[in-house]
């Protein structure tokens, strides 16, 4: 019980510093709504939930071990957050917030399920902290059961967390969409994205 609350502590600590997938859920409620935030939310729990399958079967410590599947693995999800980026800071100076909320009206959950997925799957990071943080907290002799329970508790927090950002800016939505704030945002939002995939792409 000590290990589980001490595990819940330190997870909330990592969940509530800001990061890529708190942008991400961010960026994509302003552009499609509460909706659009939550399943950002759902799609960077799922793959949190297969980093802990991962870790429990020992494949996230293979990946981890190999120098060109991690360094593999660290560009392409790099160079898709900046990606993400980059189009949110066109969309921030071009004004181009009608077209795309028109464009994407039909698949935004869709959409953004798919982003918040493959952003999460992208980050090397995660393995990094699922090898490290799961099996202290596991017991001397960390089972795949009780691996993969602490990698599913630690989702669990995080999509409350990323949903009740979702939340909060669909409810100030009609402020945030105006158009220079929501065009502030982007740029904001755009900015970090980038910058976050530039640090992950150049950490050695």
């Amino acid at each position: 019980m000590n290990h589980l609350a001490a595990f819940m502590g330190v997870s909330l600590v990592i969940i509530t510093t800001p990061g890529t997938d708190t942008a991400l859920t961010i960026r994509n409620t302003l552009l499609g709504g509460r909706r659009s935030g939550l399943y950002t939310s759902v799609g960077v729990a799922c793959g949190l939930l297969v980093w802990a399958l991962c870790t429990a079967a020992g494949l996230s410590q293979l990946i981890r071990a190999s120098q060109p599947g991690f360094l593999a693995l660290r560009i392409v999800g790099a160079t898709y957050v900046i990606n993400l980026g980059g189009r949110a800071l066109v969309d921030a100076f071009h004004g181009r917030h009608a077209e795309r909320d028109a464009r994407t009206a039909r698949t935004t959950e869709r959409g953004s399920l798919r982003q918040g997925l493959l952003s999460n799957l992208g980050n090397p990071k995660m393995v990094v902290f699922f090898v490290s943080l799961l099996p202290p907290f596991a017991g001397t002799a960390p089972s795949f059961a009780s691996l993969f329970v602490l990698g599913a508790i630690f989702a669990a927090l995080t999509l409350v967390w990323l949903a009740g950002y979702a939340c909060i800016v669909a409810r100030l939505g009609d402020i945030l969409r105006r158009s220079m704030i929501r065009r502030a945002l982007d740029a904001i939002c755009g900015t970090v994205l980038v910058a976050l995939g530039l640090r992950l792409a150049s950490e050695a």
